[in-house]
């Protein structure tokens, strides 16, 4: 199953016997290293680590790593949608950042999408991103609830 919405289906099944859901962003990373915007099996969601790139694969804000957490964590949204849940079904986030002295900005936007659902979360600091101008990358896991478990997979 394919769609032009950004999800690609794998039929191949896993240990559970359920298949698995790809959704893809289409950004040039994931064909070049071969890995999904996000997966989903079963109940599971996993979200890659998002960075800030807009529709067009470009870096926003490369200066400003307040904006890139904000960038980054509405393209997670947009792959959780295409998995089938939302925000609200997030159980964990991982921000990595390049410079951790940026914590509390960052934390700031984090809790404007996260207050009240309070996931599990680290924040870590890199040496470096993949591109240079990436100052913030974040990675969920959700999971859905159980009227939704089949509905996508």
């Amino acid at each position: 199953m394919s769609n032009n919405g950004g999800k690609n289906g794998d039929s191949s099944g896993h240990k559970n016997g359920g298949a698995r859901l790809h959704v893809a962003s289409h950004t040039p990373w994931e064909s070049k290293v071969g890995y999904s915007r996000a997966v989903r099996a079963g109940s599971m969601v996993f979200v890659s680590g998002t960075t800030a790139t807009n529709e067009k694969g470009e870096i926003v804000s490369p200066s400003d790593p307040a904006e890139q957490a904000r960038q980054a964590l509405k393209n997670i949204e947009k792959a959780l949608k295409g998995a089938g849940v939302a925000l609200k079904d997030v159980v964990q986030t991982r921000i990595y950042v390049v410079d951790i002295d940026h914590w509390e900005e960052i934390g700031r936007v984090h809790a404007e999408f996260f207050k009240d659902i309070r996931p599990a979360t680290s924040m870590i600091e890199v040496s470096s991103l993949v591109h240079p101008d990436m100052l913030v990358e974040i990675e969920a896991v959700a999971v859905a609830p159980e009227q939704s478990t089949q509905a996508q997979v």
